[in-house]
C-alpha cells in the first residue's frame, strides 16, 4: 500500500527545465516535454506559450500530442491512497493499479463509486486497505470518495471526477477510450447524475443496484436540472435485485423499460433473487467485462444529443459545447424555444398507466413499509411480517407479494397468513386498493429554462437541430472533418454556414491542455450564432 498526495504524480517522470539570464531559444522538444508533462490542465496550457515560441508547425504538432508522453516505469502500484487540494477542499482518491503495470500498455480504467454516502461526514477514506472494486479483468481502479455534503449527484462530484481522472492519466498510461464509470448503491445512483452532465471521457455506464427516480429528491437546485436524454449518447449496463429492499426490480423496472423505449442502447440484467448487495457478482463478472469490451469510447461520434441549463453553461459533450441559451420569452412555457425551434423527442417525458397501490412496500414475500391508512394498514400487514399464503395459496418465496395481488378484482376477500416474531398469523380484509391515476408528467421536474441541440455529421456536412439555444461551438478535429475542403453547418434546416476552416495550433493546444487525450484532438472552433 502507498500513500502519497498529488503533487508525487505531478512529478512522475518530470523534466525541468533550468532557467538562464539570457532566454535562449526553445527547443520543440523541450517545449513539449514541459506541456506533457504538466502537473495539471492549467500548468499545460501556461506551458502551451512555450511549445507557440519554439515555432513548431500545426502538424508536426499534431503528431506529438497524438503520440502522447513517455509514462515512467518507476510508479506506485498496488493499493495507492492519494489526494490533492482544489481551492475549497481536499479530494481523496484510491488507485489499484496492477502489480505488473507495464507504462507501454494502454489500461482500461474503472471508476467505482461506492454507497452509504449519507452516512458519511467527510471525505476521507474508512480504510486503509484495499477497498471493495469488484474485482474483474486486470485494469486500474479509480475510487473516488464522497460524503454527505458532497455527494455523488453534486457538481462539486462532477469536478472531482474529472481531476482525478486527469491526475490518473498523467502518472499512467490510460486507455482513454476504455474508461468507465460503475458505482454501486448510492455510487449507481450517482452513476445515472454523472452520465447527465458529463458524458466525455466516458465509454459507458455501469450503475449497480442504483435508482435513477432517486435523484429527483435529492439533487439540489444548486447543481442544476437533470436531462435524461442525454443519456442516448452512451451505453449503460444496469444491474438490480427482485429482493432489494430499497430498489427491488418491481420498482425500477418502469425506468428502465422507460429509458430502453427512448433509445437508450442499454442491458439490463435483473437479478430475482437478490437484495441490496453484490452476491451475483461472481456469476455476472464475465458479462459486465464483456460488455465493457465490446463498447469502446468513439471519441468522436458522428451523433450526438445534448441539453443543459444554468448553472451548467458552457456546456459540452465531446466536439460540441453549448455557449448560450436563447433569449428566455415571457410569453412562452419553461420547455418552449424560439417561434422556429423543431418539435425534439423529450425522455424526461415519461408516461405512466394508471396502478393499483396495495401500500405495501417489500422485497418479494417480506414486508419492509406499510404506508399509512392504506389497504394494506387496515388489513394489518406490518413492518417485517413474511407472507407465507394469499388466499389459502402458498406465495413463492422471492415472488413479489404486489405483483400477485394485481390479478385479484377490487373487492375480492383476502386472507393473508404471515409469520411475525415467530408465530403464523392470520389477516382478513377485502382488497380495495388506491388506483394511481395515470401520469404523463416530467422524470424530473425544470426549474430553469433549458436548450438542446441534436447534431449528425455526413462528411463535412453537420446537420444540428437546436431547442432554447442562442449559440453553441463545434469542435473540428482533423480525424473527423478534411479541413481541406468546405465544411457546412446547417441549423434547423438553414445553412448557416459554408466555408473553409483554417486549422489552428492555439486551438489545438488549448483543447489538449483541458483533455489530456490523445485521441480527442481539435484543429478549430466554429461558433454558431443561431437567430
Amino acid at each position: 500500500m502507498v500513500r502519497l498526495a498529488a503533487s508525487v504524480f505531478a512529478g512522475l517522470g518530470a523534466i525541468t527545465v533550468a532557467a538562464s539570464q539570457t532566454p535562449a531559444p526553445i527547443s520543440v522538444d523541450t517545449a513539449f516535454t514541459t506541456f506533457l508533462q504538466a502537473a495539471n490542465p492549467r500548468d499545460a496550457a501556461t506551458a502551451a506559450d512555450q511549445i507557440l515560441a519554439s515555432g513548431v508547425g500545426f502538424e508536426e504538432a499534431f503528431r506529438r500530442l497524438r503520440q502522447g508522453r513517455v509514462y515512467a516505469r518507476e510508479v506506485p502500484r498496488g493499493v495507492v491512497h492519494a489526494s490533492y487540494r482544489s481551492e475549497t477542499d481536499e479530494y481523496f482518491y484510491t488507485l489499484d493499479v496492477p502489480e505488473g503495470y507495464d507504462p507501454r500498455v494502454k489500461y482500461q480504467v474503472r471508476v467505482q463509486l461506492h454507497g452509504g454516502v449519507g452516512r458519511l461526514e467527510d471525505s476521507r477514506p474508512r480504510d486503509s486497505g484495499s477497498p471493495g472494486r469488484l474485482a474483474g479483468v486486470e485494469q486500474i481502479y479509480v475510487m473516488p470518495y464522497a460524503w454527505r455534503d458532497a455527494p455523488w449527484w453534486s457538481g462539486r462530484q462532477v469536478d472531482n471526477l474529472r481531476a482525478i481522472l486527469d491526475l490518473v492519466k498523467r502518472a499512467y498510461n490510460v486507455d482513454e477510450n476504455r474508461v468507465v464509470l460503475s458505482g454501486v448503491s448510492d455510487g449507481g445512483t450517482g452513476v445515472y447524475y454523472t452520465a447527465m452532465r458529463e458524458t466525455t471521457p466516458f465509454a459507458s455506464f455501469l450503475p449497480l443496484n442504483g435508482f435513477i427516480m432517486v435523484l429527483r429528491n435529492e439533487t439540489s437546485d444548486a447543481d442544476g436540472d437533470l436531462f435524461p436524454h442525454n443519456l442516448r449518447n452512451k451505453p449503460m449496463f444496469i444491474v438490480n435485485g427482485g429482493r432489494d429492499p430499497l430498489y427491488p426490480t418491481s420498482v425500477v423496472d418502469p425506468s428502465v423499460a422507460h429509458l430502453k423505449n427512448g433509445g437508450v442502447d442499454l442491458e439490463y440484467r435483473p437479478q430475482a433473487n437478490a437484495g441490496h448487495d453484490t452476491s451475483w457478482w461472481p456469476g455476472l463478472k464475465d458479462a459486465f467485462e464483456t460488455f465493457v469490451a465490446d463498447h469502446p469510447r468513439v471519441p468522436l461520434p458522428d451523433a450526438l444529443s445534448w441539453e443543459s441549463g444554468p448553472p451548467g453553461i458552457p456546456s459540452r459533450a465531446h466536439w460540441l459545447v453549448i455557449d448560450r441559451l436563447a433569449a428566455a420569452r415571457p410569453d412562452r412555457g419553461r420547455d418552449a424555444g424560439a417561434d422556429d425551434d423543431p418539435p425534439l423527442s423529450d425522455l424526461n417525458r415519461m408516461s405512466t398507466p394508471p396502478v393499483p397501490d396495495f401500500g405495501m412496500r417489500g422485497s418479494g414475500t417480506r414486508v419492509n413499509r406499510v404506508i399509512r391508512g392504506s389497504n394494506a394498514e387496515q388489513i394489518g400487514l406490518r413492518s417485517g411480517d413474511l407472507v407465507v399464503t394469499i388466499n389459502n395459496q402458498p406465495a413463492p418465496a422471492g415472488t413479489d407479494v404486489t405483483d400477485l395481488l394485481r390479478d385479484y378484482a377490487p373487492g375480492r376477500p383476502l386472507l393473508l397468513t404471515v409469520t411475525r416474531g415467530g408465530a403464523l398469523i392470520r389477516l382478513t380484509g377485502k382488497y380495495a386498493p388506491t388506483v394511481l391515476a395515470a401520469d404523463a408528467g416530467a422524470m424530473f421536474p425544470r426549474q430553469r429554462e433549458s436548450g438542446r441541440v441534436d447534431l449528425a455529421r455526413a462528411g463535412n456536412r453537420v446537420d444540428a437541430s437546436c431547442r432554447g439555444v442562442g449559440a453553441f461551438t463545434l469542435l473540428l478535429s482533423p480525424d473527423q472533418f478534411d479541413l481541406n475542403r468546405a465544411v457546412t453547418v446547417v441549423v434547423n434546416g438553414r445553412t448557416v454556414f459554408e466555408g473553409l476552416v483554417r486549422k489552428d495550433i492555439r486551438t489545438l493546444l488549448r483543447w489538449a491542455a483541458r483533455d489530456n487525450d490523445r485521441t480527442m484532438l481539435f484543429a478549430a472552433e466554429l461558433h454558431v450564432e443561431v437567430t
